[in-house]
């Protein structure tokens, strides 16, 4: 069966214009144009169309769920298993929120103690998901499944002194990080501060750190764009690669 894109529009309660939004975004084309120059889908268009608004639903960025669509039909059911876990993992830390909420109106209510690792515990592991959904992809694609887990567990265990000591260092960072696009150059004591700070940081997480991988990390932060917002939108355009220059120089 073959639907024109009005028909598809109706069926899927989306607006013409959102259909030929995915189209200029390769996430949807036509099976083909008729002999007018219309648009046509087929079924398989169809099913494509299910895919790209489910995993829209569980708040999966566009140009992840292009990646998601393209991938063969074959992995179908794979791709569908790895975004259900996903969101059954959202559902889990959804409870635990409301976990910490509950625990916390008991608390000022005088209703019960708590400890630090109970303050915070909740927001370590939404970073951890956080950092899963915004990088997790590129990271894995470039250190491995086992090298992530390892410092995703390694996360989780963290002491409350660490967690917050590792959370001062990154903003020392993003201070020195600031002043140095303004008045930085390589060598600098400025410059090896950074690196020394960025180092540290890094080995709060990570199983065993070597140059290799941090200057590896660097070269991430370059070719991707959610790296490259996260330190500019902290310190100021230039961030990133300023701080991948740094890494570059004293990673030799």
């Amino acid at each position: 069966m073959e639907y024109t894109i009005k028909e598809v529009a109706e069926i899927s309660e989306l607006s013409i214009r959102t259909l030929l939004f995915y189209e200029k975004r390769g996430l949807l084309m036509p099976a083909d144009l008729d002999g007018a120059g219309y648009r046509r889908y087929a079924e398989k268009e169809m099913d494509k169309l299910q895919q790209i608004l489910l995993y829209q639903s569980a708040g999966v960025p566009l140009r992840v769920i292009k990646n998601l669509v393209d991938r063969p039909a074959e992995r179908i059911l794979e791709t569908l298993l790895e975004q259900r876990a996903k969101v059954v993992e959202k559902q889990e830390e959804l409870a635990r929120l409301l976990q910490a909420f509950d625990n916390t109106l008991l608390y000022y209510k005088g209703e019960i103690k708590m400890m630090n690792k109970e303050r915070f515990g909740t927001l370590q592991h939404k970073s951890l998901i956080e950092n899963e959904e915004n990088y997790g992809e590129e990271i894995r694609e470039s250190y491995g499944g086992v090298a992530v887990e390892s410092s995703n567990q390694n996360w989780l265990e963290m002491s409350d002194f660490d967690y917050l000591k590792m959370d001062d260092i990154e903003n020392q960072l993003f201070d020195k990080l600031s002043r140095y696009i303004k008045e930085g150059g390589v060598p600098s004591s400025l410059a090896e501060e950074i690196f020394s700070l960025h180092r540290l940081w890094l080995q709060y997480s990570w199983e065993k750190y070597t140059k290799e991988a941090h200057r590896s990390l660097s070269e991430l932060y370059l070719s991707d764009e959610h790296f490259t917002d996260y330190y500019d939108e902290k310190c100021g355009l230039g961030a990133t690669e300023a701080l991948c220059e740094i890494i570059q120089y004293y990673t030799k």
